[in-house]
């Protein structure tokens, strides 16, 4: 029997479980096994933790396709709640790594409580000649941000790549439905110009400090947050500079806290908290 965590940021849930004991398995079939919400636990996606030589922690998360991810900003909240309040880290401040870098985290407390978990997300990379991208020779593009027109179904939408330790397109979209989110978000991802895919987030901005926003996660399809779409989202639009350093993301699960210094790096905050503990026969 597999013991495991459930945890969950802004309805974005994961399945929490030490790397040792799932070592010897195939991953990426582990992981859609157990994601999978008719057959398995049930999950956006696995995280994997284990001890590591440079940081507090290591963190390895693969989607509920079974794909490995870089970096998960709801998912690293969530591995810091667990972390520190079953006391494989005994300290609020902790450095988790992760295939994005090593990530800075503080557990916020009141009274011993974890009140919220906010994570330097680092500065998202902009420069297109060092993103994963392919742009066609005569395409003309703006190479300062990295703006894009792309042929979605039956029209065209620009769209704003950046990283955040993975792949984003960011497209301002004011009213999107549910359905548009799903009819586009998947053509989006799977488009010509990205060889690994890419997160999409559409956006709406209600003013300079609040915005909405909607996600198609890279290989987990329609879910209710993305914590790194979330800065990515907030530093496209101050970007544009239709938004200021701090940004309020209303998504679908609940809200995060994006702040954006004056070196441009970017920090998140907002919960995670764990749903059950459980065992499961693999």
């Amino acid at each position: 029997m597999l013991e495991f965590t459930k945890m969950q940021g802004l309805g974005n849930d994961f399945i929490c479980v030490d790397y040792d004991k799932v070592s010897r398995y195939n991953l990426s079939i582990f992981s859609k096994y157990v994601c999978d919400r008719h057959f398995g636990i049930g999950a956006d996606g696995v995280i994997l933790y284990s001890k590591s030589k440079i940081a507090d922690c290591k963190m390895r998360i693969f989607n509920s396709d079974g794909t490995e991810a870089n970096m998960c900003g709801n998912g690293i909240r969530c591995l810091a709640r667990l972390m520190y309040e079953n006391g494989f880290i005994n300290k609020n401040k902790m450095k988790i790594e992760t295939l994005a870098g090593i990530k800075e985290v503080e557990c916020i407390t009141q009274n011993e409580k974890i009140m919220s978990i906010k994570v330097n997300m680092g500065k998202p990379q902009m420069d297109i000649n060092k993103l994963p991208i392919y742009i066609p020779r005569n395409y003309k593009y703006h190479s300062n941000k990295c703006k894009l027109m792309l042929k979605v179904g039956d029209r065209e939408i620009e769209g704003i790549f950046l990283s955040i330790g993975n792949p984003h397109t960011v497209i301002e979209y004011k009213g999107i439905t549910d359905a548009q989110v799903a009819k586009y978000g998947k053509i989006v991802e799977n488009y010509k110009y990205f060889p690994q895919k890419t997160n999409v987030e559409f956006v709406e901005i209600i003013d300079r400090n609040n915005i909405n926003m909607k996600v198609w996660e890279r290989g987990a399809g329609r879910t209710l947050a993305c914590g790194t779409g979330a800065v990515a989202s907030s530093y496209a639009m101050y970007k544009e500079e239709k938004v200021d350093n701090e940004v309020n993301v209303k998504l679908d699960g609940g809200d995060l806290k994006i702040c954006i210094e004056d070196d441009e790096t970017v920090s998140m905050e907002g919960i995670a908290l764990k749903v059950f503990e459980g065992e499961i026969d693999l």
